[in-house]
């Protein structure tokens, strides 16, 4: 038979195994009813012996033939053991899948896999691949090794530790890359068990080690694009047209209203403004967001790449933005003394923080005058110089109402049980040429916060506003956590002598929110922090609003960021249409084809930068620290595997260090515990607990640092003399 009929008669078999009237029968019973000719029954066996192994059908202990279990399908991540998991959309935990059963599938990949009957690895249940259904891969980013001229052929060895194979590049095939270059190889053959990948060289990105290039490589590497097509910028520059008549025409004016930006210093994409007066009824908070969507049209070019970035990307030495630049830091910036388009989300707020009316309105707006963080800071402060006090002499009343709104506000948010994760969050300093100069502590001052409590505001307004009145829209979610993790979370702190309440297998974000506070202060809180932490869901986009943990409630979006998050202009478009009377029974459908996709895009796209900040960051962090080598630091321990302990030095940096390396005792990993334990010492190393460390060595090319306890710690365990 041809292939086409095999698979044609695997279709047959399938549709009458699926068939009500199906009684299970053996397979000679099958072919009989199925009516195979005499010659071709032992093809037919041969067929139903590979649909078993590919797991469609089953057969029973009485050789009964029934349909197989549904296939399960996932995402191959791979670990630089050589080992990897499988993540199934949907299902609480991975699948573990060794080296062996892997079948030559690579980070990325759409797999299949079948679960192993009884096997389990560090409490996850294990699987093998069964096949390979998409390639997740296209390219990698690697270091090109040239091997001598006669040989003919080079390799490019991944960045990604992810990739353990180097990929094979005949020599016709390099792009006359030279030894050491930082390369773009695509995929021709993606090798299997016994043979390496092979690929084209299709870009060089530079010399390693050269300005720049290092962070060019991750750019690469997570195909994050950087510059605009002609047709893009020439669409930019033609709808990036001053405020005119016709613009403003049908909207509230809102000129005459003061307010103000503030933002960091070096911002330049300027996507919020605030305003504030106070009466009798409360506070009126206007919250007033760049109208985007009037120069970013749907289905127009710039949309389209717009939605293909899904957010901008901020990188330590650079921003590349969701809209080009003519836009994002120009027409849509909301720069002070200019007039601008926007979305105002003008609310009512009393004295107990509760929004009474609110209104949101297309607007045009000019701002009074653009404040950095630190200049509202230091009218909080007192610390004001004269010089900003005189300049600002008739907005200093507003700041002050907006500080005490602001406290409001974030009062009211903790009493219903809004969560605050308070870890220190740093910035690498780089000179000119890229180089990693410091390592500061992003400061999160009372002004950061009222602006953040501002948003919060207006984000929740919008989402709530936008459900009850029925329209189809992408609201930001953070799900409950998994049952299990809190479950784990609770008895190690019940352990630890403190108060968890979960109820029916579920945590309320208050409980949570008391077990911070419980801890605060005492020698715990960085271990029973980062465990809480751990035990959270990642937020995401979705159609539905089925709530927001971490923020303690139901409705929640992002509005407040046009300029560079996907969902945020996406929802203006659909709030305008609601604004205009546009929501016809045509468009209504029309968002409901695509928000689902919006969702889904946009959340792998804020991940993929996510991933691409932290890659850059870590690698920053690894290439300053060498010129601390030999140095010792305090240190908190973040993370405990089987193989080593990971430490958070005092400036933010994370290094790890080796079990092996521990002498005075074998050193084992309890999971329970969270902890590195001496077999014959009983010495503990736990999440959380305060060490001194040495730096001992620094890679930059697998960007990790190695660490050793400093001799003061070593001698106070009694490890060593």
């Amino acid at each position: 038979m041809r292939k086409e009929e095999l698979e044609k008669k695997k279709e047959l078999i399938l549709e009458l195994l699926k068939s009500d009237l199906y009684v299970p029968m053996k397979v000679k019973e099958l072919s009989m009813f199925m009516q195979v000719p005499k010659a071709e029954k032992f093809i037919f066996h041969d067929l139903v012996d590979e649909m078993i192994r590919e797991g469609s059908i089953e057969v029973s202990s009485k050789g009964k033939l029934t349909l197989g279990k549904p296939a399960i399908i996932g995402t191959y991540e791979a670990h630089s053991g050589g080992f990897g998991f499988v993540i199934v959309e949907g299902r609480e935990n991975d699948f573990y899948i060794s080296e062996f059963d892997a079948k030559g599938a690579m980070n990325g990949d759409t797999v299949e896999v079948r679960p192993i009957a009884g096997s389990k690895h560090m409490r996850r249940e294990e699987a093998e691949v069964v096949k390979i259904i998409k390639r997740g891969t296209e390219f990698i980013v690697g270091t090109f090794v040239k091997t001598a001229k006669n040989k003919g052929f080079g390799f490019v060895v991944p960045d990604n530790d992810r990739f353990i194979k180097d990929v094979f590049v005949p020599v016709e095939r390099s792009k006359d890359a030279e030894d050491g270059d930082k390369v773009v190889v695509k995929f021709s053959s993606y090798g299997d068990e016994k043979h390496k990948p092979e690929g084209i060289i299709s870009e060089i990105i530079g010399k390693k080690g050269d300005p720049h290039v290092d962070i060019e490589s991750v750019v690469k590497a997570y195909g994050i694009p950087e510059d605009f097509s002609e047709h893009v910028l020439n669409q930019a520059d033609r709808v990036a047209k001053p405020v005119s008549e016709a613009d403003m025409k049908g909207r509230k004016d809102l000129r005459d209203v003061v307010m103000v930006t503030i933002d960091g210093e070096d911002a330049k994409d300027l996507d919020d403004a605030v305003s504030l007066t106070v009466d009798e009824k409360g506070w009126h908070l206007g919250v007033h967001i760049a109208d985007v969507t009037n120069y970013v049209q749907e289905n127009s070019a710039l949309d389209r790449e717009a939605k293909d970035r899904g957010t901008s990307v901020y990188l330590a030495d650079r921003v590349i933005p969701m809209l080009p630049r003519v836009l994002s830091n120009g027409m849509c910036s909301l720069n002070q003394h200019e007039d601008r388009l926007a979305l105002s989300c003008l609310m009512t707020i009393n004295e107990s923080g509760k929004i009474t009316e609110s209104e949101i309105t297309e607007s045009v707006i000019n701002v009074n005058r653009r404040m950095s963080y630190n200049e509202v800071q230091s009218f909080f402060d007192d610390t004001a110089s004269d010089e900003l006090k005189a300049e600002c002499s008739e907005l200093i009343s507003m700041f002050e109402e907006m500080h005490k709104l602001s406290k409001v506000l974030r009062n009211k948010r903790h009493k219903r049980g809004g969560i605050d994760f308070d870890f220190p969050e740093t910035k690498v300093i780089l000179d000119e040429d890229g180089r990693a100069i410091d390592i500061a502590l992003r400061e999160r001052n009372d002004a950061h916060m009222l602006i953040e409590d501002f948003m919060l505001a207006a984000n929740e307004t919008v989402a709530e506003s936008c459900f009850y009145q029925e329209l189809p829209f992408v609201y930001r979610t953070h799900e409950t956590p998994d049952p299990e993790k809190i479950e784990s979370l609770r008895q190690f702190v019940i352990n630890m002598g403190y108060h968890f309440k979960v109820s029916n297998d579920e945590v309320h974000p208050k409980e949570v929110q008391k077990l911070l506070g419980q801890i605060e202060g005492s020698p715990e809180e960085p271990l029973i922090s980062r465990l809480t932490l751990r035990s959270m869901k990642q937020a995401k986009y979705t159609t539905e609003p089925i709530g927001h943990f971490g923020l303690a409630c139901q409705y929640y979006c992002h509005f407040t960021s046009p300029i560079r998050r996907y969902p945020d202009l996406q929802i203006h478009r659909i709030i305008k249409d609601q604004l205009r009377g546009r929501m016809t029974d045509s468009r209504y459908s029309h968002y409901e084809n695509i928000l689902a996709e919006v969702a889904k895009h946009s959340s792998e796209m804020e991940r993929r930068a996510d991933e691409a900040e932290r890659k850059v960051d870590k690698l920053k962090m690894t290439e300053y620290m060498i010129e601390h080598i030999g140095e010792e630091f305090d240190a908190v321990i973040s993370g405990v595997t089987s193989w080593g302990i990971y430490a958070e030095l005092s400036n933010g940096v994370e290094g790890m260090i080796r079990l092996a390396d521990i002498s005075g005792d074998y050193f084992v990993y309890d999971e329970k515990a969270y902890a590195a334990v001496g077999e014959h010492t009983g010495r503990k190393y736990g999440l959380g607990q305060k060490i001194r460390v040495l730096v001992e060595n620094c890679d930059t090319e697998l960007s990790t640092i190695d660490l050793l306890l400093a001799e003061e710690e070593r001698n106070e365990d009694g490890t060593e003399e």
